[in-house]
Formats: structure tokens, sequence, C-alpha cells
């Protein structure tokens, strides 16, 4: 007889045994003390510190009030996928919102950026016979998992290096369909794509480009369209890849391309077709927190200036973090146990919440903790953090993250 529960079990003592199993801490949310939030196992009031709620919009009173009335008008459910009964009037002003952030001819909404990402690139390979994927080495794990669940030709490229991009891209023939896959912002070390970089070589070996912007919508440009706009190079990448969950505060992915390109995906994608739709809820409040954000820019200078002070104050303490140019801090520490540790003594005796950061997330020896600072952040919040994490880095003698 084959004893089932000893494949679990030797799985779970297997990842244990590599300090990597994980641990998630219970919070209460509240939109009355963000950034502090409530551990549930014991009752304290911690401050966050590794929220993807940048910008705090998730309880800003417009989106409040806006999610309220549409729940009050329409219900809590979408009621069916967007071919059965699903494609409610709010979904489809939402696209063409995001459609318009992003100045492009369509945009399609899906229920989450994995599914965006994972959905859409599967589907590409099957529209596109014998397209070829070029990856960077250090894309999110949906990205990953689209590639790899479309049994297609791949390539990965070294991190943002674009000699290597194009030794590869060189290596494969002119007409063979190729699509180069990018970040804008790397959610584990805060990189910023060399954008210009890979639209010149996209134009010059014939290649689409697709970039996904989860970490940057809401964040950059003036009306916080990201890094495509802020660089001028948004009618230069053909597929753009957006996230309403972090910086807008709600929930759902989407992408924004040409009309062509995004109705062949809607009329495609088993991702998109076969699952319930958005909840009219969402969209109501991620439209309302998109319009707030196009004219508003208060927000996104406060928080960059919050990352700036944190990065001073860290720098002065003698804290190393990875150098960047975005909003996302990672302090290397180098080994899951000890990251671990760093992280649970700092919630149990700091009342600081930071997640420990371990594979396959981010490759072994490179375990990290990964801060983010928002606008609601204060200077003397910044203080306590630095001087906590110092503390706790010379108590565990944690060399590799001082210096």
């Amino acid at each position: 007889m084959v004893s089932y529960n000893n494949f679990f079990d030797n799985h779970l003592h297997s990842i244990k045994l590599e300090g990597r199993y994980r641990k998630f801490t219970c919070i209460k949310k509240s939109a009355k003390c963000f950034p502090y939030n409530i551990c549930a196992q014991t009752g304290k009031k911690v401050l966050i510190w590794c929220t993807n709620d940048y910008l705090g919009m998730s309880f800003h009173p417009e989106v409040l009030s806006s999610a309220v009335l549409a729940v009050k008008q329409m219900g809590v459910g979408a009621g069916g996928t967007r071919n059965i009964g699903g494609n409610n009037s709010a979904i489809v002003e939402l696209e063409e919102l995001l459609a318009i952030l992003h100045k492009k001819q369509k945009a399609l909404v899906f229920t989450s950026g994995y599914v965006a990402n994972d959905t859409t690139l599967q589907t590409l390979a099957k529209i596109i016979p014998g397209l070829v994927f070029i990856s960077d080495e250090y894309n999110h794990a949906s990205i990953i998992a689209g590639i790899r669940n479309s049994r297609a030709e791949k390539h990965i490229y070294f991190h943002n290096n674009m000699q290597s991009l194009q030794q590869i891209l060189s290596s494969i023939p002119i007409n063979q369909p190729k699509i180069i896959v990018f970040e804008a912002i790397y959610s584990m070390s805060g990189t910023i794509a060399d954008v210009k970089g890979i639209c010149n070589l996209a134009k010059m070996y014939n290649a689409l480009t697709y970039i996904d912007e989860v970490h940057s919508v809401g964040l950059y440009g003036d009306d916080g369209s990201g890094i495509c706009t802020l660089t001028g190079l948004f009618n230069q990448v053909d597929i753009i890849q957006g996230n309403l969950a972090k910086a807008y505060g709600a929930i759902g992915g989407y992408i924004a391309a040409n009309s062509n390109i995004i109705d062949a995906i809607r009329s495609t994608a088993s991702g998109f077709i076969f699952t319930t739709a958005l909840p009219p809820v969402i969209s109501c409040a991620a439209m309302t927190s998109i319009r707030y954000l196009m004219k508003s820019n208060k927000e996104r200078l406060k928080l960059h200036e919050t990352v700036s002070k944190l990065k001073d104050s860290l720098s002065n303490a003698g804290i190393r973090y990875l150098t960047n140019n975005s909003h996302i801090i990672a302090i290397v520490i180098g080994e899951p146990v000890l990251t671990q540790r760093v992280a649970q003594i700092l919630l149990e005796e700091y009342n600081i919440y930071i997640q420990a950061i371990n594979f396959p997330t981010v490759p072994r020896g490179t375990e990290r903790l990964r801060i983010t600072p928002t606008p609601f952040h204060t200077d003397e919040m910044i203080h306590n953090l630095t001087v906590a994490l110092k503390q706790v880095l010379l108590n565990l003698n944690i060399s590799a993250a001082l210096g």
C-alpha cells in the first residue's frame, strides 16, 4: 500500500530543514490606524513595513465611499464569467480607463496580476506559432509559470543585462517570432528595467515587448501610469501588464495593448474566459483610485520623500541595502534561518512587521528583508526602525547587512 501522508510529511520536513518553511503572520487590518495593524496572535499594535498597499489607497475615503455605494447598488459578486452574465458595465468602464491610463487602444482585466501574466503569456504562444520567449532571469513567478505552461522555446538573459539580451536575440533567426518579457521594477531587488535599451534591441531584432508594471503603476509618472510613461517609451512597448492590488489598493490584474492583441487574448485565453469576472465593487473602487492618482501627485511625492529619508537613515547607521532608484528597499541577510529570526525578533520585541523573503522567491544565499515605506511612515517611525534593525543585526552578528 502507498502511504500518501509520507509524501507530504517528507516534503514538509525537507522545507523545514532548509529553513524555508513559511509562517504567515496573521494581522487584523485597520483602515483607521494605517500603517499600524493589530497582530492577531498577540493583540498588539504592530507597525507594518512590508505592505504592497504602497499609497494607502485601500482605505482612502473616496475609494471607500465608491466601494460602499457599488455594493449597495450592485451587490458583492459579479454573477458569472465575462461571457455569461458577468460582463458588468463597471468592468467595461474600468478597461476603458486603463487603456486611457496607458495610452493604449484597449485593456483587458483579469482576477489578479498573477493570472494576467500566466494566462496572457500562455495564450500568446497559442496565437503566434513558433513564438520564442526571452525572459529576464529575475522575472516574477507568474511570468515563469506562463512561459513554462506555454511549452514554447525560451531563453533567459542575465538580469537587466543588455549584452546578454543581445547575444540571445542575435542567435534567433530574424524572421522567428519572439517576445522580450521583463518587469519595470523588480519586486525583490527594486531594480528599474533598462526599458530604452530593451526597446532598442527589440526594434533591431524584430521582437515584441511585454512589460510587467505591477510595482510601478500608480507610483511613477505624473499620472501614475508607470515606468513606460516616465521614460516616454509607452508607445514602444507592445503589451503592458499591470495590477490593481498594490498602489491602487484593490485587487485584480490587467493588460493594455493594441486592440487586435487584446481582442485575440480575450477570445482565446482560458484563464480569462472560464473564470468569474471581477466583482463590480472592486471595479468601482479601482476606478476611483486610478482617477484620483491620475490627478493627485502628493501621495507619490510623499512616498519617494519617505523612501529617501529611510535610505539615508539606514546608510548613516551602517546598514547595507541593495542600491536602486525605486521605492523598494532590500536588505540581504544571506541565510534563511537568520532572515526568519531577524523578522521574528523585530515583530516580537519591537512590534515591527517585516516579512522574511527566502527561496524560492529569491535565489538561495540572497535571503532578505524587503521594506516598502509609505507616505504614512513618519520620521519617528523611520528612526525607530533603524535603531531596532541595527540592534538586532548586531546581536545576531549578521555582518552581511552591516558595513
